[in-house]
């Protein structure tokens, strides 16, 4: 099986020496995994960064053996963040992300499309807020979608609160995941933001899956 596309680095590990197994978000063929020997020359490893968008070409045997990647740089985008640690680990939180909620080889535009904005996103002024709707989309691709409206007394909403507390009491939702208008939000209520999400995603998409809370979005939320 032999093939061309473009795709973003979810993740690498070390394969033998000098090479890694290495994980991709593709236009046309969805994640996929496979080798890149070599990977840790100088000349590979400098740009083989999570998040950085590369041309692929894969070539295997057959569909149930691993293949492997020849690779080309198509846009650097990743060490434009290095300094930024709060922006470098949303792009690695991400990237797991992706990773734990798509199916190896199923095609899904949409989520590529996704990535693309990503990036905008951290280019934005309230790039937090609009990386929190970018999670509850992301997770709303995968076939899970949450209205926060359904949990809350919606006449609350014209109270100018800046939290809603569910029907049952015990939580208290910030007012602009309802109405995502442009008041100013400070930053308790961003946090507070994606711990909701967070909780969303864990008790809804990942328990009932047998998956693993990701490590990575813990720290994200850590370092805001």
């Amino acid at each position: 099986m032999i093939w061309s596309d473009n795709g973003y680095l979810l993740s690498k590990n070390k394969y033998g020496e000098n090479s890694v197994i290495a994980e991709f978000f593709t236009e046309n063929h969805g994640k996929i995994s496979g080798i890149i020997y070599g990977a840790t020359s100088k000349k590979i490893r400098n740009y083989l960064q999570i998040g950085n968008k590369f041309h692929i070409n894969y070539n295997s045997k057959t569909e149930n053996k691993i293949g492997y990647f020849n690779i080309e740089i198509i846009k650097i985008l990743t060490p434009l963040f290095f300094e930024d640690k709060k922006k470098l680990s949303c792009i690695v939180s991400s990237m797991s992300l992706i990773k734990l909620l798509t199916v190896e080889n199923q095609s899904n535009i949409n989520i590529f499309n996704q990535l693309y904005e990503l990036f905008k996103i951290l280019n934005s002024n309230e790039w937090i807020k609009n990386f929190i709707f970018w999670e509850l989309e992301v997770i709303k691709l995968v076939g899970y979608d949450i209205k926060f409206s359904d949990y809350i007394d919606n006449a609350k909403l014209r109270d100018n609160l800046s939290y809603i507390p569910t029907y049952d009491g015990s939580k208290k939702i910030p007012s602009f995941l309802l109405k995502n208008d442009n008041s100013k939000i400070n930053n308790d209520e961003l946090k507070d933001g994606l711990k909701i999400v967070g909780d969303f995603l864990k008790k809804s998409v990942l328990i009932p899956n047998n998956i693993n809370y990701p490590l990575l979005r813990t720290k994200f939320v850590k370092l805001l």
